[in-house]
């Protein structure tokens, strides 16, 4: 285990929310064109752009929900530090907010982590514990749970996986922003699954706004994948917040096909986005292949930036002899 640490910051007293706060939610929602044109007319794919969130992804919603609720509890103040474990883009979000709102945050991240996540937590001044990469994102997990007991005068885990404002937020915010954003007309929502908190939280909100709605789960098809923030939940630990009877189905997708996804979508559609943006794109279109109209919905949860240093995602290892050989000389 590797600690990265960086100094103490002083929590400053907020009763509104800051003016970065105000500018999570109320992201774009963006149609498939090209990649859908062989589906009926009378049948859409539109994307929840995530990556218009301040930090970047859709981790900004539960980020400052948790946050907020821990700070109007009293459960973030001096000396104690947020902590939680993540792959990524939570982490990036609390440390953005944990920058705006001066709380000093610890994140237990696996030693794989792209360079860019490690950079960007790097800048915002995060604390990083460094897990064994072997052990993935559940490694990363259970280091937490073991320092929050160790420490807990020191620590608030937020436990994302566990923490019901995890799914609230979507529930206050994403879920009614895509019933405002399509009229009411969605038919069939599709969601990966990670802490699982997007399809839990617009999961019981669709539900309730009309029952035949069709709630779509994506997960990888193995236990052994690529689809960075995603879980194939019958070999992980399942998150405290997995309601499994809520989907209506699941759709396991391949790390080869969300691959191939991502770069269609930057290539026909100009949508630069990351890789489980890809994996959704892939059940979504399933979903759509099977029907004559409709109106299927999913969450793009963030962009391509954070995984530029993934050779293979991109197709580089074999394009890059020939992108030297065009070079101007």
């Amino acid at each position: 285990m590797n600690m990265l640490a960086y100094p103490k910051t002083n929590i400053l007293s907020h009763t509104s929310p800051t003016e970065i706060e105000t500018r999570v939610g109320n992201t774009p929602l963006l149609p498939l064109r090209r990649i859908t044109s062989h589906l009926s007319p009378r049948l859409k794919i539109l994307a929840k752009a995530e990556w218009f969130n301040p930090a970047g992804s859709v981790k900004d919603r539960p980020a400052i929900n948790i946050l907020r609720t821990a700070l109007n509890e009293g459960k973030l103040s001096p000396p104690r530090r947020l902590l939680d474990s993540t792959s990524g883009n939570m982490g990036i979000a609390y440390a953005t907010f944990g920058a705006v709102l001066g709380i000093p945050v610890t994140l237990v991240v696996p030693a794989n982590a792209s360079y860019e996540r490690i950079a960007i937590l790097h800048a915002l001044g995060a604390e990083m514990i460094l897990t064994d990469p072997l052990e993935g994102i559940d490694g990363a997990l259970q280091i937490a749970r073991q320092m929050a007991m160790e420490k807990t005068e020191l620590y608030y885990y937020a436990n994302q996986y566990d923490n019901p404002c995890n799914w609230q937020a979507h529930y206050k915010t994403t879920g009614p922003e895509i019933i405002e954003q399509t009229g009411g007309k969605i038919t069939h929502f599709v969601a990966g699954l990670g802490t699982s908190g997007t399809m839990t939280g617009v999961g019981r909100y669709l539900r309730q706004y009309n029952p035949a709605i069709q709630l779509i789960a994506v997960q990888p098809d193995s236990a052994l994948h690529g689809l960075e923030g995603l879980k194939h939940l019958q070999t992980a630990i399942q998150p405290g917040i997995y309601e499994p009877q809520l989907p209506n189905r699941t759709v396991e997708v391949s790390t080869e096909a969300a691959y191939k996804m991502v770069r269609r979508l930057a290539r026909q559609e100009g949508l630069f986005v990351g890789i489980s943006s890809g994996a959704a794109t892939v059940a979504a279109l399933q979903v759509a292949e099977t029907l004559e109209e409709g109106l299927v919905v999913t969450v793009f949860p963030d962009s391509g930036y954070k995984y530029l240093s993934e050779r293979t995602l991109w197709d580089l290892e074999d394009r890059i002899g020939s992108l030297e050989a065009k070079t101007w000389r």
